[in-house]
């Protein structure tokens, strides 16, 4: 016997799709809620400072107070998406810059300047990053930064590999003094902007550019090494740090 294909739908099933679809769209709109609810969040923390309460979330959101606690339970979990959302618009402005084929100077300027512009055009939410609001955990903003040194570390390690440094803790302690160290002169800078005793942005960073930069030619001089600013131009690849050798790198006294 041919089988006979047919367009006919089983009994249920039609209801099954219909009540899928609506799922579908219920799922979505839950997503855009809550991101309403997080983006509005971040409006009045900017605003109000560290003890906004929720009833100002919910008014910026145009939403009820009880619909925040049906998307995130308690003020924890906002914080906590807060955070997330943060994090992440940090990275779509660092991870750029980050990999960016570029002299290496370049590069450690961009990097640093995508961070002290993301906390310049973000107020307050240099609080998250610093832990320091009520109820707030430090899971995910250490997750975060965890993630954003893992990334320094394959940049410092492919410098690393160029000058034949061949010291994973020292590029892990590295990375993780960069990060700190930025990220604390971002939150020096912008407690001195709120009083108005601060040196311009461009200063900052072309100053902290200068300090990493140092770092990397006083690692190459105790390789007998002399680098100049346009010379490191690592890309991604192997291991994350294939070397592109288009470079001036000059042994010695420079022959």
């Amino acid at each position: 016997m041919v089988g006979v294909s047919s367009d006919r739908t089983e009994p249920g099933a039609e209801d099954d799709l219909r009540s899928d679809g609506r799922s579908t769209r219920w799922d979505a709109h839950r997503a855009r809620r809550r991101e309403q609810v997080v983006d509005a969040a971040l409006v009045v923390l900017g605003r109000d400072g560290e003890d906004f309460g929720l009833d100002q979330v919910a008014h910026e959101a145009g939403v009820t107070k009880p619909v925040i606690y049906r998307h995130f339970g308690d003020r924890a979990a906002l914080l906590d998406a807060m955070a997330e959302r943060a994090t992440d618009r940090l990275m779509e402005r660092l991870m750029p810059a980050l990999y960016r084929e570029s002299a290496a100077r370049t590069r450690i300027h961009d990097s640093v300047d995508a961070v002290m512009g993301f906390f310049d055009d973000s107020p307050g939410v240099d609080l998250l990053f610093r832990r320091r609001l009520p109820g707030q955990r430090g899971e995910v903003v250490d997750a975060g930064r965890e993630f954003i040194a893992s990334a320094l570390t394959g940049l410092l390690g492919a410098y690393a590999e160029m000058l034949d440094v061949d010291e994973s803790d020292l590029v892990q302690v590295w990375s993780q003094s960069v990060v700190g160290a930025v990220q604390a002169t971002a939150e020096w800078w912008l407690r001195g902007r709120a009083t108005g005793d601060t040196l311009d942005r461009a200063v900052v960073t072309d100053h902290l550019t200068d300090l990493i930069w140092v770092q990397i030619e006083g690692m190459a001089r105790r390789r007998g090494l002399t680098l100049g600013p346009e010379s490191l131009h690592p890309t991604r690849g192997r291991a994350q740090a294939v070397v592109a050798l288009d470079l001036v790198v000059r042994r010695g006294t420079g022959s």
